[in-house]
């Protein structure tokens, strides 16, 4: 007998093991992740290790792996759904010699926290333009700014090379890399050269000709 939106329909639950089936009365539409949590809270099971499977297909809480949106499913009387805990990963030191994760330790994830439009390009370019997750980390650890003085770097390059200035914008442009990345020291921090600090101050414990001699002649050494 169809149900209408608003009815709930009766669902029979069926873990994988020893415990026994439950039925439940559940909406006939419902958020995949609503349905985790509900399902855990009537055997005070971890909601984060279900794995639902209806109608032989495995139930996500998410529409795609690169999605933010929540999945849905659709719920009729009779429907019978498997329930199973995945069991946690061992701690890293009680594994197996043989156990090889480098390829999970390789595996690129965009944050939970980025933009769509991120998710967008993340998702064109693994599974349209099929780049490996090892350049994935590099485009995506490069900020906004820093891919735009890229992309000017590269309209510029071909300007230069028609004046006959290559070389010298190659030159320049590692001398300015350099200069970009020097940092800025604190107030009162002390460089590791002492010609660029107040006095010629050197650092505690720095080892030159005149401390040597010293110590030579104090007997010290």
């Amino acid at each position: 007998m169809a149900s209408s939106e608003g009815d709930e329909v009766v669902v029979t639950v069926r873990f994988v093991g020893p415990s026994r089936p439950a039925s439940l009365s559940l909406p006939p539409v419902m958020k995949v992740g609503d349905l985790q949590k509900r399902i855990a809270s009537e055997r005070n099971l971890p909601s984060d290790r279900l794995k639902l499977v209806l109608h032989g297909k495995t139930l996500h809480d998410k529409k795609n792996a690169d999605s933010v949106e929540d999945a849905t499913v659709k719920l009729a009387h009779g429907d019978c759904l498997m329930v199973a805990v995945m069991p946690t990963r061992p701690a890293k030191h009680l594994r197996g010699d043989d156990y090889d994760d480098d390829d999970e330790e390789l595996k690129f994830e965009v944050p939970q926290t980025a933009g769509p439009w991120k998710r967008k390009v993340f998702t064109f370019l693994r599974h349209k333009l099929r780049i490996p997750d090892i350049m994935l980390m590099v485009i995506f650890s490069i900020s906004l700014k820093a891919w735009v003085c890229i992309v000017l770097w590269f309209l510029l390059a071909p300007i230069a090379q028609k004046l006959d200035l290559g070389p010298i914008y190659i030159i320049g442009t590692g001398f300015l890399i350099i200069l970009l990345n020097l940092g800025r020291r604190q107030h009162g921090e002390l460089s590791a050269y002492s010609i660029f600090n107040e006095d010629f101050r050197e650092l505690p414990g720095t080892l030159n000709a005149e401390r040597f001699d010293r110590d030579i002649r104090a007997g010290r050494l």
